[in-house]
């Protein structure tokens, strides 16, 4: 079945991205002083600084929830953290590199620029309108079930090495995939949905109409694709009649709202902050469209669009992780459900 199909292969694609996020989550965790975070990332100011830091790492819209995660409990505030969601997930060099291969010098260098603006907009509409930030008021030790005992055990001055390294696997592959795991799944489910159900050139019918970039928002939202894997996903939109500006929209909101993202931010930022950031990353990016469009128009710039796809994601590397991927999220199921069947029986 196509559906099971796209399942799969988008499961593939995300694994190696989100087995990379989840080890620099716990590095992060157990190894950069919180001190260190809660001075880069905590202040005012500091949604500029997380969308300059999230800007050129290659951690696609999977590998960036762990690592969010992770600065988040490190001391992060609301406001860096919607910062460094948006701005890491929709630009990196990675991905600035295809662009300029497969669309040319013009959008390579509107890409980024957008990202940045569209995540610092984001973290300074968190900021002004956000609920009051209290994760300092949080204790530092409390964290869930088996993880206790390393945390404290990694925290503490006289942890050695291989303690502090266990810690790191224990908290990235064992807390954090338990906290965001289920999303993650939901997420992939209605990516698949929705690139097997919505068909190819649907969205050429609107072509320069602002239509067209209000749709590719509505789809981008339950999609899971990285800032790598949309570029010749947009040139492909691009040569079906759509607009530069609809495009760039695509390459913005496609990697930075699938839904595990979204449930994300709801856990760990509030309700009232993901509604700021669906809020955000639109308007942001229907903005910079608009001027993308208007740029084209009154200078008369032309893209140099190439045919190009998205390598093939059933290598071994991503067979590999996948397959790793899928035995960690199993064991932690049994983990949680194996108590619960087990206390249901004896009542």
């Amino acid at each position: 079945m196509e559906f099971i199909s796209n399942f799969v292969l988008l499961f593939t694609e995300s694994a190696p991205f989100l087995l990379l996020g989840m080890l620099i989550a716990g590095i992060i965790n157990q190894w950069v002083p919180r001190s260190l975070v809660e001075k880069t990332l905590g202040r005012k100011s500091s949604v500029v600084s997380a969308a300059l830091i999230g800007a050129p790492l290659p951690l696609c819209s999977c590998s960036v929830i762990p690592v969010a995660m992770g600065i988040r409990r490190s001391g992060a505030n609301k406001a860096s953290t919607a910062s460094f969601l948006v701005a890491t997930p929709e630009t990196g060099v990675d991905s600035i590199g295809i662009t300029y291969a497969l669309m040319g010098p013009i959008m390579a260098i509107a890409r980024p620029i957008a990202a940045i603006m569209s995540a610092i907009f984001t973290g300074l509409l968190v900021l002004w309108f956000g609920k009051p930030d209290n994760i300092t008021e949080q204790p530092a030790a409390k964290v869930n079930s088996c993880c206790h005992a390393a945390k404290a055990a990694s925290s503490s001055k006289n942890a050695s090495i291989s303690e502090k390294i266990q810690a790191v696997f224990v908290f990235g592959f064992g807390q954090l995939l338990r906290d965001f795991m289920l999303w993650f799944l939901i997420g992939i489910f209605f990516a698949a949905l929705v690139t097997t159900l919505v068909p190819e050139g649907f969205l050429s019918q609107y072509s320069n109409s602002i239509v067209a970039m209000l749709l590719v928002v509505l789809i981008s939202i339950p999609m899971y694709v990285c800032a790598t894997a949309s570029t010749p996903i947009a040139v492909g939109l691009l040569l079906s009649g759509i607009t530069p500006g609809a495009a760039l929209v695509f390459m913005l909101t496609g990697p930075a709202t699938n839904i595990a993202t979204l449930m994300v931010i709801k856990n760990e930022l509030g309700k009232r902050e993901l509604v700021l950031y669906l809020m955000a990353i639109t308007s942001s990016a229907l903005t910079a469209g608009l001027i993308l469009n208007f740029l084209f128009e009154r200078f008369n710039w032309q893209m140099q669009l190439s045919h190009g796809g998205h390598s093939e994601m059933m290598g071994m590397l991503y067979q590999s992780s996948a397959i790793a991927l899928a035995a960690m999220i199993l064991y932690q199921l049994q983990k949680i459900l194996i108590p619960k069947l087990v206390r249901a029986n004896s009542i």
